[in-house]
């Protein structure tokens, strides 16, 4: 069995699974009042990850997978699923803010500010070195990292500031 395909597969269905779940999650919240911020970035965000996941299935395939590091990987799920109960249906993919709506601190959100930003870091960069693909967790970290400072600038304003619409 090339356990690189059978990894590789749970992440493209997992994050199939969170874009259903993001979908459902933002259709209620909009029509309950909320509003989307930074959606001019979104595809942009949308592309990367779909850029980072194509390239690991085009790279991967049949290469050693490191076991600490899978390991590692695992640890990520238990967060991320931590992160998603913790929002539960206020999870989604896109900045979707409530208006008035109390900001949720509990969780991993007692710790840091953005945790499934954290875990994501952490993804982008931890897969492709469990395939030995160091070439692709630096490029696609680099990417990442530039989206997320756009991305948790136009957060932080709607979240901790005025909470005004943003388009960037």
């Amino acid at each position: 069995m090339n356990w690189a395909y059978v990894i590789l597969a749970f992440v493209t269905v997992q994050r199939l699974a969170e874009l259903a779940i993001d979908r459902r999650n933002t259709a209620r919240l909009l029509a309950a009042g909320a509003y989307e911020a930074g959606a001019v970035h979104y595809p942009i965000m949308v592309a990367m990850h779909a850029a980072w996941l194509a390239t690991l299935w085009a790279t991967a395939g049949g290469r050693p997978v490191s076991l600490p590091l899978l390991a590692t990987y695992a640890v990520l799920q238990v967060f991320r699923v931590w992160v998603l109960m913790t929002l539960g249906r206020r999870w989604t993919t896109r900045i979707i803010v409530m208006p008035k709506a109390p900001l949720v601190k509990t969780g991993p959100f007692r710790f840091v500010r953005h945790p499934n930003y954290a875990v994501v870091i952490a993804e982008i960069a931890v897969l492709p070195l469990m395939f030995g693909l160091v070439w692709v967790a630096v490029i696609f970290t680099l990417l990442n990292a530039t989206m997320l400072s756009v991305r948790i600038r136009t957060e932080n304003r709607v979240l901790y500031g005025t909470r005004d619409h943003l388009s960037a």
